[in-house]
Protein backbone atom coordinates (compact mmCIF):
# COMPACT_ATOMS: atom_id res chain seq x y z
CA UNK A 1 0.00 0.00 0.00
CA UNK A 2 2.32 2.50 0.67
CA UNK A 3 4.89 1.69 -2.46
CA UNK A 4 1.52 2.51 -4.61
CA UNK A 5 1.04 5.69 -2.48
CA UNK A 6 5.01 6.77 -3.11
CA UNK A 7 4.35 5.87 -6.82
CA UNK A 8 0.94 7.59 -7.31
CA UNK A 9 2.91 10.84 -5.38
CA UNK A 10 5.81 10.31 -7.56
CA UNK A 11 3.42 10.07 -10.47
CA UNK A 12 1.29 13.25 -9.19
CA UNK A 13 4.59 15.22 -9.04
CA UNK A 14 6.27 14.87 -11.67
CA UNK A 15 3.80 14.75 -13.63
CA UNK A 16 2.61 18.79 -12.47
CA UNK A 17 6.42 19.29 -13.00
CA UNK A 18 5.75 18.67 -16.98
CA UNK A 19 2.79 20.31 -16.96
CA UNK A 20 4.38 23.35 -15.25
CA UNK A 21 7.56 23.86 -17.37
CA UNK A 22 6.34 24.14 -20.62
CA UNK A 23 3.75 26.51 -19.27
CA UNK A 24 6.76 28.57 -17.87
CA UNK A 25 8.68 28.27 -20.66
CA UNK A 26 5.63 29.56 -22.88
CA UNK A 27 4.83 32.90 -20.59
CA UNK A 28 8.55 33.37 -21.40
CA UNK A 29 8.68 33.13 -25.19
CA UNK A 30 5.37 34.79 -25.43
CA UNK A 31 7.01 38.47 -24.37
CA UNK A 32 6.84 41.54 -26.71
CA UNK A 33 9.86 42.22 -29.10
CA UNK A 34 10.31 45.47 -27.85
CA UNK A 35 11.37 43.48 -24.39
CA UNK A 36 13.95 41.78 -25.73
CA UNK A 37 16.93 44.14 -25.75
CA UNK A 38 19.42 42.23 -28.18
CA UNK A 39 16.75 42.59 -30.99
CA UNK A 40 15.67 46.27 -30.23
CA UNK A 41 19.37 48.12 -30.72
CA UNK A 42 20.08 46.89 -33.87
CA UNK A 43 16.81 47.68 -35.34
CA UNK A 44 17.02 51.21 -34.04
CA UNK A 45 20.70 51.33 -35.60
CA UNK A 46 19.37 49.95 -39.16
CA UNK A 47 16.81 52.89 -39.21
CA UNK A 48 19.19 55.40 -38.20
CA UNK A 49 21.64 54.46 -40.62
CA UNK A 50 19.32 54.00 -43.63
CA UNK A 51 17.51 57.35 -42.36
CA UNK A 52 14.24 55.74 -41.54
CA UNK A 53 14.33 57.12 -38.26
CA UNK A 54 13.42 60.55 -39.64
CA UNK A 55 9.87 59.63 -41.06
CA UNK A 56 7.99 61.49 -39.36
CA UNK A 57 5.47 64.76 -39.04
CA UNK A 58 7.53 68.23 -38.24
CA UNK A 59 6.24 71.59 -37.63
CA UNK A 60 5.72 74.18 -40.60
CA UNK A 61 5.75 77.81 -41.12
CA UNK A 62 2.41 78.82 -38.96
CA UNK A 63 0.56 76.35 -36.20
CA UNK A 64 -1.76 74.20 -37.66
CA UNK A 65 0.87 73.39 -40.90
CA UNK A 66 3.17 70.63 -41.06
CA UNK A 67 5.76 68.59 -43.09
CA UNK A 68 4.75 64.79 -43.20
CA UNK A 69 8.40 63.02 -44.20
CA UNK A 70 8.49 59.01 -44.95
CA UNK A 71 12.61 58.08 -45.57
CA UNK A 72 11.92 55.08 -47.79
CA UNK A 73 14.71 52.37 -49.66
CA UNK A 74 17.67 54.21 -50.77
CA UNK A 75 17.13 57.32 -49.11
CA UNK A 76 14.06 58.23 -51.31
CA UNK A 77 11.80 60.09 -49.66
CA UNK A 78 8.42 61.16 -50.04
CA UNK A 79 5.84 63.40 -48.09
CA UNK A 80 4.05 66.30 -48.50
CA UNK A 81 3.12 69.49 -46.71
CA UNK A 82 -0.41 70.47 -45.66
CA UNK A 83 -0.44 74.31 -45.09
CA UNK A 84 -2.75 77.02 -45.11
CA UNK A 85 -3.40 78.93 -48.26
CA UNK A 86 -2.30 82.35 -48.79
CA UNK A 87 -3.74 83.18 -52.31
CA UNK A 88 -6.60 85.36 -52.51
CA UNK A 89 -8.98 82.29 -53.57
CA UNK A 90 -7.47 79.98 -51.33
CA UNK A 91 -7.31 82.27 -47.83
CA UNK A 92 -7.29 80.08 -44.78
CA UNK A 93 -7.92 76.96 -47.01
CA UNK A 94 -6.40 73.99 -46.22
CA UNK A 95 -3.84 72.26 -49.26
CA UNK A 96 -1.81 69.54 -49.37
CA UNK A 97 1.45 69.65 -51.31
CA UNK A 98 3.12 66.41 -52.17
CA UNK A 99 6.20 65.97 -52.86
CA UNK A 100 7.59 66.08 -56.54
CA UNK A 101 10.94 64.75 -55.53
CA UNK A 102 12.80 63.68 -52.42
CA UNK A 103 16.42 62.68 -51.38
CA UNK A 104 17.86 62.29 -48.09
CA UNK A 105 21.71 61.29 -48.65
CA UNK A 106 23.55 60.35 -45.03
CA UNK A 107 21.79 63.90 -43.16
CA UNK A 108 21.18 65.79 -46.22
CA UNK A 109 17.81 66.02 -46.91
CA UNK A 110 16.35 67.86 -50.16
CA UNK A 111 12.55 68.06 -51.45
CA UNK A 112 10.74 69.63 -53.88
CA UNK A 113 6.78 69.60 -53.63
CA UNK A 114 4.14 70.20 -56.75
CA UNK A 115 2.64 73.50 -57.16
CA UNK A 116 -0.36 74.08 -55.54
CA UNK A 117 -2.50 77.69 -56.76
CA UNK A 118 0.60 78.73 -58.22
CA UNK A 119 3.03 77.78 -55.12
CA UNK A 120 5.80 75.08 -54.49
CA UNK A 121 8.59 74.61 -51.92
CA UNK A 122 12.00 73.74 -52.23
CA UNK A 123 13.76 72.53 -49.14
CA UNK A 124 17.41 71.91 -48.71
CA UNK A 125 19.25 71.06 -45.42
CA UNK A 126 19.91 68.43 -43.14
CA UNK A 127 18.16 66.06 -40.76
CA UNK A 128 19.80 66.23 -37.47
CA UNK A 129 19.46 65.43 -33.69
CA UNK A 130 16.86 68.35 -31.66
CA UNK A 131 16.38 68.57 -28.06
CA UNK A 132 14.36 66.04 -27.58
CA UNK A 133 15.94 63.95 -24.77
CA UNK A 134 14.27 60.14 -26.09
CA UNK A 135 13.61 59.23 -29.47
CA UNK A 136 9.05 59.99 -29.15
CA UNK A 137 9.81 63.32 -27.96
CA UNK A 138 8.96 66.59 -29.11
CA UNK A 139 11.66 68.07 -31.15
CA UNK A 140 13.68 64.18 -31.14
CA UNK A 141 14.88 64.77 -34.79
CA UNK A 142 14.54 68.78 -36.29
CA UNK A 143 14.98 69.56 -39.93
CA UNK A 144 17.11 72.33 -40.51
CA UNK A 145 18.02 74.44 -43.32
CA UNK A 146 16.46 76.69 -46.47
CA UNK A 147 13.20 76.62 -47.71
CA UNK A 148 12.83 78.29 -51.13
CA UNK A 149 8.94 79.97 -51.68
CA UNK A 150 8.14 80.06 -55.28
CA UNK A 151 5.21 81.91 -56.58
CA UNK A 152 3.77 82.13 -59.98
CA UNK A 153 1.68 84.89 -61.14
CA UNK A 154 -1.37 85.09 -63.51
CA UNK A 155 1.46 85.89 -65.85
CA UNK A 156 4.03 83.21 -64.81
CA UNK A 157 6.08 85.14 -63.34
CA UNK A 158 8.05 83.37 -59.92
CA UNK A 159 8.96 85.32 -57.43
CA UNK A 160 11.14 83.18 -54.97
CA UNK A 161 11.55 83.99 -51.29
CA UNK A 162 14.45 82.21 -48.92
CA UNK A 163 14.40 81.65 -45.56
CA UNK A 164 16.64 79.95 -43.10
CA UNK A 165 13.99 77.14 -41.31
CA UNK A 166 13.83 74.85 -38.34
CA UNK A 167 11.13 72.61 -38.37
CA UNK A 168 10.53 70.27 -34.80
CA UNK A 169 9.23 66.57 -35.34
CA UNK A 170 5.91 66.38 -33.47
CA UNK A 171 5.80 64.35 -30.35
CA UNK A 172 5.04 60.40 -31.52
CA UNK A 173 2.26 58.39 -29.09
CA UNK A 174 3.93 56.20 -26.39
CA UNK A 175 2.66 52.74 -25.79
CA UNK A 176 2.59 52.45 -21.63
CA UNK A 177 5.11 49.79 -20.72
CA UNK A 178 4.21 46.59 -19.60
CA UNK A 179 3.29 45.87 -16.16
CA UNK A 180 5.99 44.45 -13.96
CA UNK A 181 4.85 41.63 -12.23
CA UNK A 182 6.05 40.78 -8.76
Amino acid sequence: MKRTYFIFLFALVFGLGVAVVPAELCAQEAKPAQEKVGEQAPAQEKDAKSGQAYSGMYTFLREGEFVQVTVEDEGHVTGFISRFGDGESDKGAFLDQFFKSGKLEGNKLNFITEIVHGVSFDFKGTAERGEGKNPGDEAYFVLKGTLTENASDVNKKVTSHAREVVFKMFPQDATPAPAVRK
